[in-house]
């Protein structure tokens, strides 16, 4: 493959704003919705009926969102051309019963989401941020984004054996984050708190779905601002791109041939199962409904899904120049390299040969290189969305992302270039 002919920074310039914007599923889907809404996009009740009017509409729920745009004309057999991502990064959310503290430190109550790299959340300033449920059903979201928390590490001076053994951290004792000082810890005193910051009236929250985030902005990196160091682009750097490259195709003067597809799906950092998730049924409905209201049959709705794609998009791992014996000797993905293609022949990873031909194609169309990833055979390989889009909807699925270092923790590294050459490659593969 040859290099990319140009670089578009302004695409990585909004991924940052998107990032910033997202500090959990909730604002996540919130500003993707918005930004579909530029694009012409109207929001749809699942609890309403649905009409088979062209046009590009969505549905959200909870932190997923799966919007979708009906071409003129679209027949009610016409296949989806999908980009699946998720929402979620692993991250140390609120538990139910939050004021906490000890020895005069105030502190708030955590349960590890996910699996994320506990020593990358010590010693951050932390904000808090997620959804409000109130009394009356509705809900508010919520987002401090400033420094309010903070997990402070021990001393080396109160541990020498870290120089010796390495740090070893205990989920529940050691990742407690201090906000304050006190010896009376006060019951309700974080919801009041927030309450107060979203302008809502005192004790009306009644339930709250609630997180910390890095307060630290994304940033350029590197002598020549070649890289892109930011929070949650596992796997929101999906989202963003997903988003962008629906946008686009559905605001092109020409009508695609399938009814491209974004699903963004909550909960796949640990294991999909919700009625958010990618092993529930929105999508499935989705999809079906859309058949049904443009007046199919169970038949159309069959022929439909058996002339589906789906590209399954989340990060996958760049060679790291400190560990390169843990990769493959042979596949080493390097950041600004383009997508990759990610394989595994025990479909922990859905793609195959059909597959790869398919993004080959929508990569050559838009004139974007893509790499290949495959794990060292010597060590367990990690899944995604792709294996349970497949399985649960019968339609083929291709797992493809962006290369980057540092995986699962608060702050993730990748190649400045990369977002761009991957929101090509999904929009000429929506296109198609």
């Amino acid at each position: 493959m040859t290099e990319p002919a140009r670089f578009d920074r302004g695409h990585t310039d909004d991924l940052m704003t998107f990032l910033a914007a997202s500090p959990t599923p909730y604002h996540a889907v919130a500003t993707a919705a918005e930004r579909l809404e530029k694009a012409g996009f109207k929001q749809v009740a699942e609890t309403d009926a649905w009409d088979g009017t062209s046009g590009g509409k969505y549905v959200l729920r909870g932190g997923a969102i799966v919007a979708w745009y009906v071409p003129e004309g679209a027949a009610p057999h016409t296949p989806f051309r999908i980009v699946g991502a998720h929402t979620d990064s692993p991250n140390l959310r609120v538990k139910p019963l939050p004021d906490t503290g000890a020895h005069g430190w105030r502190q708030v109550a955590v349960e590890i989401y996910g699996g994320p790299l506990l020593n990358s959340w010590l010693d951050r300033d932390l904000g808090i941020a997620g959804r409000l449920t109130l009394r009356d059903g509705s809900t508010r979201l919520v987002n401090v984004d400033r420094p309010l928390l903070r997990v402070p590490q021990l001393a080396i001076h109160l541990d020498r054996s870290v120089t010796a053994d390495g740090l070893k951290l205990d989920k529940q004792r050691h990742m407690q984050p201090v906000w304050g000082l006190g010896r009376d810890v006060r019951d309700g005193d974080l919801i009041a708190f927030l309450e107060e910051t979203a302008g809502i009236p005192a004790g009306e929250v009644t339930g709250w779905d609630l997180m910390t985030h890095s307060v630290e902005p994304p940033a350029y990196l590197g002598r020549d601002r070649e890289l892109l160091a930011g929070p949650r682009m596992d796997n929101l750097l999906s989202v963003h791109a997903g988003t962008a490259a629906l946008a686009a195709v559905a605001s092109s003067s020409t009508q695609p041939v399938s009814i491209p597809v974004l699903a963004a799906f909550d909960h796949e950092e640990n294991g999909s199962q919700s009625d958010t998730g990618a092993d529930g049924p929105l999508l499935g409905n989705v999809l079906e409904r859309s058949v049904f209201a443009r007046g199919g049959s169970y038949e159309d709705r069959a022929r439909a899904f058996a002339g589906t794609v789906c590209l399954s998009s989340d990060t996958g791992h760049a060679v790291h120049p400190n560990y390169a014996e843990r990769h493959d000797p042979t596949h080493h993905p390097r950041v600004n390299g383009g997508p990759i293609l990610k394989v595994n022949v025990n479909n922990r990873y859905a793609t195959d040969g059909s597959g790869r031909a398919e993004f080959t194609a929508a990569c050559e169309a838009a004139d974007v290189p893509f790499q290949s990833f495959v794990s060292n055979n010597s060590m367990p390989c990690g899944t995604t969305i792709g294996p349970i889009t497949a399985a649960r909807h019968g339609i083929k699925t291709v797992d493809i992302g962006v290369a980057i270092l540092s995986m699962h923790s608060v702050r993730e590294l990748c190649g400045a270039d990369d977002p761009f050459l991957l929101a090509g490659a999904l929009t000429a593969f929506l296109e198609r």
